[in-house]
């Protein structure tokens, strides 16, 4: 089984290495690293070639910003099983694209996540919240559930049926995608137990106030379109996340 893991990366020479790293260090042996760049200016470029091996496969051009980059990601993917390393996120430990590829050794499954870990941005030894997805159920969807879409994997296939990311979204496209595969895809996944990802706390869609508010709207959005849930659904997300302090 080829696993394909695709990075987005804009002037992040800071992270941008140990992303990468990360994804060689896996004992899983079949995985190509797709990165696509969205012509850094801060040193990410040379980042970049002072790490890269044979696994992988990179680009650095202008985008439309992260969706479009990873829809480009998606493009370029040959692997049979596909998923994202954020370039300020990396593995918890060298055998999670093992255990990934363990559980889709079972034919039956569409998807696979795990749990995540959010980290210190100046101190990633520094656990800040403990996301735990837990089993899956269709229910759980209209209570505004959705896994961690950095621990995220999923077949080929269901992204040739049901698409990659709308780029109408500017912060909730993986959501909406999420919605779309779980909601109305139907797929079957299967869930892994463990912190698979560590994610520096400190991404886009809550460096603001205003951003706070655009992926709230978006957030609504992507279910009303996706026939999930409205404004309960999106109220028991937010809520949801109280839980991940303790």
């Amino acid at each position: 089984m080829k696993i394909t893991v695709i990075t987005a990366v804009y002037n992040r020479a800071d992270s941008i290495t140990q992303a990468v790293q990360s994804v060689q260090a896996q004992s899983w042996p079949n995985v190509e690293h797709v990165v696509i760049d969205g012509a850094s200016t801060d040193g990410t470029l040379q980042a970049l070639q002072a790490c890269m091996n044979a696994q992988t496969v990179w680009v650095s051009e202008p985008d439309k910003g992260i969706y479009d980059a990873l829809n480009k990601g998606l493009a370029r993917a040959t692997g049979d099983v596909l998923g994202f390393m954020h370039s300020d996120d990396f593995y918890a430990d060298k055998d999670v694209l093992q255990s990934v590829a363990a559980a889709f050794a079972n034919p039956a499954v569409d998807a696979v996540y795990g749990d995540l870990d959010y980290v210190a941005k100046a101190d990633p030894a520094r656990i800040i919240r403990r996301w735990r997805s837990g089993q899956y159920s269709a229910a759980k969807l209209t209570h505004g559930w959705m896994p961690p879409h950095p621990t995220l994997y999923v077949r080929r296939s269901v992204f040739e049926r049901w698409g990659g990311f709308d780029t109408r979204f500017k912060i909730a496209a993986d959501y909406d995608a999420i919605l779309r595969y779980f909601g109305q895809g139907k797929i079957a996944p299967a869930y892994i137990p463990r912190v698979l990802v560590k994610m520096r706390l400190g991404g886009e869609s809550n460096r603001s106030l205003a951003r706070i508010w655009l992926k709230t709207r978006e957030d609504y959005r992507a279910l009303r379109r996706n026939g999930v849930g409205g404004m309960g659904a999106l109220v028991w997300k937010n809520l949801s996340k109280l839980g991940q302090f303790v």
